[in-house]
Parts: C-alpha cells; structure tokens; sequence
C-alpha cells in the first residue's frame, strides 16, 4: 500500500505501499522499512476538504511518463553514493555508476512527499468509502475464487486469515490492476537526493530511499531485471504487494516453488508473500485484529486511553478504568490492547475500536491505522460477497 497506501503510508508515516496515506509513527514502536500503502501516497484521500483541494491535488499529480526535468549523471553526491554502493555490495562500480547516471530527478515525486501547508481534515468514512467500494470487492471475489487453495495454504502454514491477505492486496493494488508508473529507479533516486527539506524528518527520509536504492540495484541484479524498465509507486513500492526493494530481499516468497520470486505477474507469489511479512511481524494465529468499544463520558480519560497511540500497551482492565467500556470477549483477552481512533472529519464524532497486536501487525505493512481498519474491512466484505 504494500499498498499504499501507505501504504504508510507509510511518507509519513509508507505507501502502504502501499500507497499511502500515511499516519504518524507511533512513539517509542518499532516500525518495518515499509513507505506506501494504498495508491501508496503519504498524502490521505480522507484530508482533501473540498472539492477544490481534491481537483488541486490531481493537478499536481500528473502521469508517470511526465518529463522529469534533470539527470542525475553529473551530481557529486550521486557519484559518492555510487562509490559507496559499489563498495558495500558485490555490484560492479561501472554498473553502478552508469545504472545512476540514467537517472532522473521526478518534480512530481518531490510534490508527493512534500508536506502541506495546512494538515486538512482526516476522515475515516470518506477513506473507507474509497478503499472497501464494488470495484474492489468484487474484483476481490474474483480473487479469492481463482487463488482459493493459495489462500487457504497461505493461511494455514501462517496463521494470517485470508481475508487479510485478500484486504492488503485488494487496498494496495486492486489485485495488481494499480501497482504504479513510475521508474522505480527515478523514484528512489529522487526520494533519495532530492527529498524535500521542508519535511520534519528528511535526513531520515532521504538516507532511508538511498538505502533503498541499493537494495533495488542489488535486487535487479540478482534477478536480472533491468533497473530502467522496472515501474512501480512514486515511492518505489513495487508488484501486487507493492514492497519496498528491501522488504522483497526480506520477506518475499517463491510460494508456487517455480524457482522465482515474481510479486508482478504471480497471483501464489503475492499471498505467500504477504503472509510471510505478518507473520515476520508479529502475526498471531486466531488472534482478533480489534473489538468494539463505547466510551464511558462520566469517567473518560481519552489522553490516557490514547497515550500510546496504535501500540497496544493496557491490559483490558485498564482500559475499562480509564473510561473503555469493552464486551465480555474483548475484557477476556489475554494481551494488551490500544484505542484506536478513527477520526470522521469536523461534523462527526470519532469511531474507536480496542486493538490488538494483530491490528499493530498490520500497521506494519502501512504506518496508518485508516489503512490496517480498510484492509481488515475490504477482506471481511469481500468474503462475505464470496
């Protein structure tokens, strides 16, 4: 997300790939290498508040065969870069320095991740109404009937239910009907030489995608892609899951056992894949991702509730004293739990859910708890349309 949303999201917090709206980094969390999840944008569909900012938005997104306006061949920390990868892998310094030197710097990108002016207006069921539509769940029926004995082995070996797998792909790529334009190497070059310096975190940013860059060059490589026709999301997310390079060397799976990784063309690759990466993260078989939760207004201590943001860090009984009013199941739990809080916009209260490590593992794959509540939704619809 991914996708990508973001994937996430990511980049704000991917991608999602993912893809993806992405929602602020969780304090003291540990977080995977993953940027975009859905559409796999760091900018959320949800915070557009008008029509005017949405059309503005699409403006400034133009299609990936857009001119990028400069090489990258004659910049001195392209060719320091290109030294520096050659020297920490087994690539050849030729190879590497030409591969670079091809290019090109994508304004559109730079756009992309560059933060707003003004932080606009989240909303959970605008971003739900895009995410779990018809067109993704009945492209996800489709799916889920041509790839049933993947899902159901995917499932099995992992723990990680099929509807999540059929929600992470369905969000991130609509199945790898979207899985991006952009020349992934002109993407991660620009995220990683030109990223913006208005953003609160670029240093950090910046040497992420050139970590990235050298995972993609290695990863090209090793599979004999070319680095200059392999497309993928403006933050370099690639295939139906829409991984980062390093999360393909990490975590991608050959799940067909035809000798290949293959995450583009490869319906097996992609499930297995996908359940894998959860499964790295965390995942715990029969596990719920979140239960529903009321508000108790007389006693509420919602700062406290929400200290810790998507971590799961209270036991149900502490919930319950800070004013979480949880259904006999859910006060059962053996784990902790977070509040989870899904923002409606201006004009409507917020929707909680109490999550479990479950749903923390799926904002893994996305940084944005509007990402891993549509992935949880999409697959739950999609299996009830089936």
């Amino acid at each position: 997300m991914a996708l990508c949303l973001l994937l996430a999201a990511l980049i704000s917090l991917a991608c999602g790939h993912s893809t993806a709206a992405q929602a602020a980094r969780p304090q003291g969390a540990a977080t995977a290498l993953r940027d975009c999840g859905p559409a796999q944008s760091t900018k959320d569909p949800s915070a557009a508040t008008n029509k005017k900012e949405k059309k503005a938005k699409k403006r400034k997104c133009p299609a990936s065969n857009s001119t990028a306006t400069a090489s990258y061949a004659n910049r001195p920390a392209v060719r320091e870069a290109a030294e520096s990868i050659a020297q920490s892998t087994a690539l050849s310094r030729s190879w590497v320095r030409n591969t670079l030197a091809q290019a090109r710097m994508l304004p559109e990108v730079v756009r992309a991740v560059t933060p707003a002016q003004g932080p606009g207006v989240r909303n959970w069921q605008v971003y739900r109404d895009r995410m779990v539509d018809p067109v993704r769940v009945q492209a996800g029926v489709q799916f889920w009937l041509r790839n049933a004995q993947a899902l159901e082995r995917a499932e099995r070996e992992t723990g990680v239910p099929a509807s999540v797998v059929v929600g992470i792909l369905g969000v991130e790529t609509i199945y790898g009907k979207r899985m991006g334009k952009y020349r992934v190497l002109d993407a991660l070059a620009t995220l990683a030489f030109d990223f913006p310096a208005s953003h609160p975190k670029a240093p950090a940013r910046a040497a992420y995608f050139l970590q990235e860059l050298e995972a993609f060059l290695v990863w090209c490589q090793a599979t004999g892609r070319d680095p200059l026709t392999v497309r993928g999301s403006y933050a370099g997310a690639m295939g139906m899951a829409q991984f980062m390079p390093s999360s393909w060397q990490k975590y991608a799976v050959d799940f067909d056992a035809d000798g290949r990784i293959d995450l583009f063309d490869n319906s097996q690759d992609a499930i297995g894949s996908v359940a894998n990466y959860l499964a790295a993260f965390g995942w715990k078989a029969a596990m719920p991702t979140h239960y529903s939760v009321q508000l108790d207004t007389t006693r509420l201590d919602l700062p406290a509730l929400l200290e810790k943001d998507i971590l799961p860090s209270m036991r149900p009984t502490q919930m319950a004293e800070r004013g979480a009013i949880l259904a006999p199941q859910a006060m059962q739990h053996a784990g902790l739990l977070a509040l989870i809080e899904l923002v409606n916009g201006e004009d409507a209260p917020a929707s909680y859910v109490a999550g479990t490590d479950n749903f923390y593992a799926l904002t893994r794959y996305n940084w944005s708890s509007f990402y891993a509540m549509a992935v949880i939704e999409l697959g739950q619809a999609v299996k009830a349309a089936k």
